[in-house]
């Protein structure tokens, strides 16, 4: 038998040798360490500071003895805040502009619906006491490590 060879095969052979020696070693970190962090829910509450009928807006100081009274007590493990400016177009088609404060809060996804239950305390609360239009809400579901 005789074998024969014209070059093709060992350069090819070559190029799937280097490709393999590139991806395996990514493949195995990646299998090895995984994602980072666990499966949490990551929600985002919008809390309009303006107020109707002329009134001034709802101030810092009110807002951060708000975030002391109601959201950190059910939240003690810390949260975001940020301000926010927003716009939407309104019927009459002129653009509204405001501006709000944000609140990110992060749990594991294990405790989505206990903590949904807080949260909509929260809502709830921040409407009533400064008479306010529903405070929006977000929800995702992130990995997160801390």
């Amino acid at each position: 038998m005789t074998w024969t060879s014209d070059g093709r095969g060992k350069a090819g052979g070559g190029v799937l040798l280097t490709l393999l020696g590139a991806g395996i070693p990514a493949l195995l970190g990646a299998a090895l360490h995984g994602p980072a962090g666990e499966p949490y829910r990551e929600t985002r509450l919008s809390f309009a500071a303006g107020r109707t009928a002329g009134r001034a807006p709802v101030a810092e100081g009110e807002f951060t003895r708000f975030l002391d009274r109601e959201v950190s007590p059910a939240f003690p493990e810390g949260l975001d805040v940020r301000d926010a400016h927003g716009q939407r177009r309104a019927e009459d088609g002129t653009i509204l502009r405001r501006t709000s404060y944000e609140v990110v809060l992060r749990y594991p996804e294990n405790e989505a619906e206990e903590r949904g239950a807080r949260i909509e305390h929260i809502r709830r609360a921040y409407a009533d006491l400064f008479r306010q239009e529903p405070v929006g809400r977000t929800d995702d579901t992130v990995t997160s490590g801390f």
